[in-house]
């Protein structure tokens, strides 16, 4: 029978967990799962046979993460043809001994990697990896391809395009969900169906995620935005915990077979299960769709979400001791997030993180415009990261009582690099008429913190209780209209005891040394590191407007005609720029602050790795 005209007729009944059922046989979580169906497809079999025997209509086999880029961190990459060739056959042959009608699917999981703008491998890359393992599937005769457990939106609709653009199969699209219902990006269940379904998937669901009670829940939402979409749901047995070295899964069989009924109800065509479920879960979904007793449907209930401990903060700043050791330190700027959403913030600031950024600067309120606290996202970062960060600490529209308590509540989350800077006028941002007033200007604040915090005591003398251990930053202007003047704001904040200075982006390494020159002629060499701003380039457009409509921001005509010359090319050659410049700045700064543009966290990952070659 043809897979869509089944879907039809009945709730198609799937499989369970491969992964489970692997692990359990003694398959360790450090192999690979794919590369059985080479060297122990007997173990395969015997788990779709399981899976056939408790009643599963539709197995899908065992090829989940048989791509380029899985298979290579095992070293098989040139043999993504062969794994799934030899995944589809084993998966025919136990169907064909068993005398039932099962449908068989190619499994296509996420490559493993992050696709840009939040990684490095392009959406072509993406689309050539799925189609090598579409290809072998189809070559092999499996029935269908089912794209499941990815994260990534984008990532999903690149799997379904390789699908559709090269074989005439059905194609299933999945996607798994945090436990705040969005994907790992951010992207609600509303926005995934419709994409989805615009994509050309013919069923689109959800799956792994989290319980059969989490899945009903987006299963509903996603219908309500998709109603003549065909849907598929595969929960896991719950949340995994550990237990005596073991990852268990707490939902039993019959807990499953109850929501088998309501996942059919709310208008589910493929219902099965996904990590820790086992055979038995199946043979009970399997015995209750076959009853369909006339039950009324469970009572959904949001359960609450876990309260996630704080890690304890390091007590210095490791920025300051790769300063003090003579490492040249490479810091990213990243904007916190305009809503409540930090996924892609967090996707962004992994990429910088793996490709050796060593701090994550985030900045407050850029341009005056509305987001989410700086302190937050520092938080976040730092524990769900792992990486230091630096918050800039703008004096403007805060008063004293106000900037106190602020760093108070910075040192306790465990921030530790601090970056005083004036801020953004309210006037140009999302609320003028807010009040713009300050108690004190950026060398004022870093006095206070310096001569204050650091010794134990606030503005008035008050003991605080316990020294903090901020290092502070202040900013530089190293091509500044008015030389004297930068020279005499530079002094100032030298003077109240500024750690480092962060720079406004340059263009060219001679700017630099010429104005320290000026200021060692005046005051003797400043001895503090100086951390230099790099803003890559995207396009001649770019380029024109940073020079003509950005004061302190010089680009030398020969950069600009050189990015010009690139047309559409012009990412790729900003970042050659901005890698130059780097390298000659380590003759003589302490380190590069890279400004990522339009969200480019890909085309800064490349700098970064290029520079720290």
């Amino acid at each position: 029978m043809n897979f869509l005209d089944a879907l039809s007729q009945k709730t198609l009944l799937a499989d369970g967990a491969m992964g489970t059922m692997l692990h359990a046989r003694g398959v360790g979580f450090d192999e690979c799962f794919d590369e059985l169906n080479l060297s122990r497809p007997a173990v395969v079999a015997d788990v779709h046979r399981e899976y056939i025997e408790a009643g599963a209509e539709l197995i899908i086999i065992n090829t989940f993460g048989a791509n380029r880029f899985k298979l290579a961190k095992h070293g098989l990459q040139s043999k993504v043809a062969q794994v799934n060739r030899a995944g589809v056959e084993l998966a025919k042959r136990v169907v064909a001994a068993s005398f039932k009608d099962v449908f068989v699917a190619g499994d296509i999981g996420p490559l493993g990697v992050r696709l840009v703008p939040y990684g490095r491998v392009k959406l072509e890359e993406a689309r050539a990896a799925f189609a090598e393992q579409v290809n072998a599937l189809a070559e092999a005769g499996a029935d269908l391809f089912v794209i499941e457990t990815i994260a990534d939106l984008y990532e999903t609709q690149e799997a379904v395009a390789a699908a559709k653009g090269n074989s005439s199969l059905p194609v299933i699209a999945s996607m798994t969900f945090t436990r705040d219902d969005v994907t790992l990006l951010g992207d609600p269940p509303a926005k995934v169906a419709r994409r989805l379904v615009a994509a050309g998937a013919d069923v689109i669901g959800v799956n792994c995620s989290g319980g059969p009670l989490q899945l009903l829940r987006i299963l509903k939402r996603m219908r309500q935005a998709e109603p003549r979409a065909r849907f598929i749901v595969k929960p896991n047995a719950g949340w995994p915990q550990q237990t005596n070295g073991r990852i268990m899964y707490p939902a039993d069989e019959e807990y499953f077979g109850e929501y088998a009924l309501l996942f059919r109800e709310a208008g589910a065509t493929i219902v099965g299960g996904c990590c820790g479920t086992t055979p038995q879960h199946i043979a009970t979904m399997k015995k209750r769709l076959d009853a369909a007793p006339a039950a009324a449907p469970l009572e959904i209930s949001f359960a609450p979400e876990e309260e996630i401990a704080a890690a304890p903060a390091a007590q210095e700043s490791r920025l300051a001791q790769r300063l003090a050791d003579g490492k040249f330190s490479i810091c990213v700027e990243m904007d916190p997030p305009r809503g409540l959403s930090t996924k892609k913030l967090l996707a962004g600031a992994s990429l910088l993180y793996d490709s050796g950024a060593d701090v994550i600067n985030v900045a407050d309120s850029p341009l005056a415009r509305m987001r989410m606290s700086a302190w937050a996202v520092c938080d976040v970062v730092q524990r769900q990261v792992g990486v230091e960060t630096t918050l800039h600490f703008p004096t403007r529209g805060r008063n004293l009582l106000r900037v106190q308590g602020d760093l108070l509540a910075a040192h306790a989350l465990g921030i530790r690099n601090v970056f005083v800077v004036m801020g953004d006028p309210t006037s140009i941002g999302d609320y003028p008429e807010a009040t713009d007033n300050y108690d004190l200007v950026p060398s004022g604040l870093v006095k206070l913190v310096k001569r204050g915090f650091n010794m134990g005591m606030d503005h008035s003398g008050a003991s605080i209780g316990q020294p903090t251990s901020f290092f502070v930053g202040a900013a530089l202007n190293l091509c500044p209209q008015n030389v004297e003047s930068e020279i005499k704001n530079l002094q100032r904040k030298v003077n109240a005891g500024a750690d480092f200075f962060l720079t406004q982006p340059v263009y060219s390494p001679d700017d630099g040394p010429k104005l320290l020159e000026a200021y060692e002629a005046k005051h003797g060499k400043l001895d503090q590191p100086i951390i230099v701003g790099v803003l890559p380039l995207v396009s001649a457009r770019h380029a024109n407007f940073l020079h003509n409509e950005v004061p302190g921001i010089v680009i030398p005509q020969e950069t600009r005609k050189r990015i010009e010359a690139a047309g559409e090319d012009g990412a790729k050659v900003g970042a050659e720029l901005a890698i130059e410049l780097v390298d000659h700045l380590k003759s003589w700064a302490s380190g590069a602050y890279l400004m990522p543009q339009f969200h480019r966290y890909d085309q800064v990952s490349e700098i970064i790795v290029a520079v720290k070659e």
